[in-house]
């Protein structure tokens, strides 16, 4: 579906000869084997360690692209946004911290994994916009990123099937297709930020992955009836904290 959305919205007609003929192509096909990947590691890990935890893993994550940023584009890193980035991380944890149930029993090797494949994720993302892909080029990009992952997705799926493992509802279905909307333009606009000139990607990525984790709780607060331990109240706190230090370093 996100693939879908990425070549309706290419407003040329795709040309399969240029389109493996773009300096991109290679790389988005790795990226969309990662991309899947990485979204089947967090399911496993929050079967078997927990919501909390794929939260703190995918979101700490966020100190890959920054350590990329600042040291292989040389963004700028002053007291008040290297301050405002340690009270994210804390803030991550501290937001994600649930009282200790049975289920963070699992092994750490699927954590690890989505830690580290969210982090390659958001850095190739990086790397590839400032090396490639031209703001033309967005919509396509996206689309053979996302069609790199359901290639994948297609052969583990027709596996199932022919082992007689697929269990299929039209539910999930209709959630395929409305997470795969929201992927799109959630990877698209992502893009369309790090290319905006005024902001660094250590900037963005912390105040895009800590924002996501304050709308999340929120959510959950709100139509989950989820409660916030202490912890939890210092952590929004501090979140909050965070993206003001880090979005007026920034602005310096």
């Amino acid at each position: 579906m996100a693939c879908i959305c990425g070549i309706i919205a290419y407003p040329k007609t795709i040309d399969m000869g240029q389109l493996i003929s773009f300096d991109w192509f290679p790389y988005t096909f790795i990226l969309g084997i990662i991309f899947i990947s990485v979204f089947n590691f967090m399911a496993i890990t929050t079967q078997r360690n927990g919501l909390s935890v794929v939260a703190v893993a995918s979101k700490m994550s966020l100190i890959i692209p920054i350590i990329f940023g600042i040291f292989v584009y040389h963004e700028t890193l002053n007291i008040l946004k290297a301050i405002g980035m340690v009270l994210a991380l804390v803030a991550v944890y501290l937001v994600t911290a649930k009282p200790h149930t049975s289920s963070a029993k699992g092994n750490l090797v699927f954590p690890t994994l989505v830690f580290f494949g969210s982090g390659i994720i958001d850095t190739s993302l990086k790397y590839l916009e400032t090396s490639f892909v031209s703001e033309p080029h967005f919509p396509i990009f996206s689309a053979t990123l996302f069609g790199a992952a359901a290639l994948v997705g297609i052969i583990a799926f027709l596996y199932l099937a022919i082992r007689k493992k697929l269990n299929l509802e039209w539910k999930n279905i209709i959630a395929g297709i409305i997470l795969g909307v929201a992927n799109y333009f959630s990877i698209v606009y992502l893009i369309k930020a790090l290319s905006y000139p005024k902001l660094d990607s250590s900037t963005l990525f912390t105040i895009n992955n800590v924002s996501i984790l304050l709308l999340s709780t929120l959510i959950g607060l709100l139509f989950f009836k989820e409660h916030l331990t202490r912890k939890n109240n210092l952590g929004i706190l501090l979140a909050i904290t965070g993206i003001i230090l880090v979005s007026l370093a920034s602005s310096f």
